[in-house]
This record gives C-alpha cells, structure tokens and sequence, in this order.
C-alpha cells in the first residue's frame, strides 16, 4: 500500500520541527557511517529513493555527481526540497517508489535513506534498482532495523517507575506489515528479517559490499541527553550492495 502521509498539514508541520528536517544530515543519528558506505560521487548519476527535503541529492552534487534525481511521493516533501535546491542538475519527481520506471543502466548510484521499509514489495523495488543500475552500479540504503520493527509498539519496556528495561523484541520471523505510531499518527511500516533484506539482493544480482548498524556518534553521545541509550539497540540497518 502507498502511504503518504507528509501532505497532511499537522503531519508535516510536526515532521518539519524534528532535528534532522531542521539541520539536514548533520541531525542524523546514522549519517556518520552512510556517508562512509558512499563510493566516489564525481561524475555519477545519482538517484534517491524518498528523497524527502534533499538533503542527500544536495550533498551528492556538493560531491560532483554529474547529476541527481529526487524521487518522492509527498508534494511537501517536494516544495520544501524545490525551495532549498538552487541546482539546474539536480531535478526533483513526484511519484511513489513503487511506481518509479527508468530506463536500464541510466544511473550509477541509487540511494534511498529510511523510506524502503514504507515499500510493501522490497522485491520488486531491488529488481528495478538493479535494472536501472548501470554495470558495477551501487546502492546503499538504510531502512529501520528489523530488531526495530518486528514490534508494532517499538518501544522500550518499563518498569514500574518508568524506567528503561529492555528493548522487547518479539514475532520477529513474522515478516509483513506493522500498524505503528510516529508523531501522533498511525503509520504503516513493513517488517522484515535482516536476513529477508540481504537474500533478496543476492537474488536481484547484486554484491553486499557492506553491513553497518549505525551506533550514535560521539559528539551525539555526549551532547544529547538519553543518546547513550541508543546503544543499547540498533534502530538502522543500512546496506551498500553492488550490481
């Protein structure tokens, strides 16, 4: 199912408050460790699979990518990227990842930033990536870690005073979709087992390169409050895998 809720005006006012909507890459938890699992941009073409405020399109070009392609279904998502892009080699589309058809071979990195695991088929999603790849074409992506979302709550467990126990994690081999909160609102998630996200690009074709399940930086541990405990858990699972 396609979901968009970020043109809903109070979703999207709220989502534009976070840390990461406010201050880009440099607010997010985990893109220490995706900037690394980046190859060399100069001179690629790029695309990016919910490219939200393009924050990682921007930062492609910042690196010399011949030029880059935003994918987003959300036209806020759109509007706010339009606005912060002053780049004629950077073009933006509206369309769900699902329905995203481009030519083979026309790109030699694919991105896609915790928007895969809002897509129903990652099967069929990695096969067109695949198609669209030029040879030895890369994609890197970071979805939310199935220790995250094998529960519906994701939640920490509590004690009777309100303190952090555990991070429960249960029904994880049962793959599928998660009705969940985030910010107030019901959200519709997809669970998979890491295993499920790393067979199904072997099947595509393609190489893992690299596994990574970011922990916070330690600028992040030592300013915010609570950051330690983000340690306790992974809550990203990103890949780079090779065509």
């Amino acid at each position: 199912m396609k979901q968009n809720k970020y043109d809903n005006a109070a979703f999207f006012e709220q989502y534009s408050m976070m840390p990461r909507s406010i201050s880009g890459l440099s607010a997010a938890g985990e893109w220490h460790e995706l900037k690394a699992m980046l190859p060399e941009l100069k001179g690629k073409r790029v695309l990016d699979l919910g490219c939200g405020f393009g924050w990682h399109c921007r930062y492609a070009r910042d690196q010399q990518a011949s030029s880059v392609t935003g994918v987003d279904i959300s036209a806020n998502m759109l509007n706010k990227a339009r606005e912060m892009t002053d780049d004629p080699q950077i073009k933006y589309l509206q369309q769900a990842i699902e329905d995203v058809d481009f030519e083979n071979g026309q790109f030699d990195v694919v991105i896609s930033s915790l928007a895969l695991h809002y897509v129903e088929s990652f099967d069929e999603t990695v096969q067109k990536v695949y198609a669209m790849l030029s040879a030895e074409g890369t994609f890197i992506f970071s979805v939310e870690h199935p220790v995250f979302t094998a529960l519906a709550a994701q939640d920490w467990h509590y004690d009777d005073k309100g303190e952090i126990m555990h991070w429960p994690v249960d029904h994880y081999h049962a793959e599928g979709l998660r009705e969940t909160s985030f910010l107030g609102n019901d959200v519709m998630k997809y669970h998979r087992t890491a295993a499920t996200y790393m067979n199904t690009l072997i099947r595509a074709g393609f190489e893992i390169k690299q596994i990574a399940e970011p922990k916070p930086s330690e600028e992040m541990l030592s300013t915010i409050a609570g950051m330690k405990d983000e340690l306790r858990r992974p809550i990203f699972l990103m890949i780079a895998a090779q065509k």
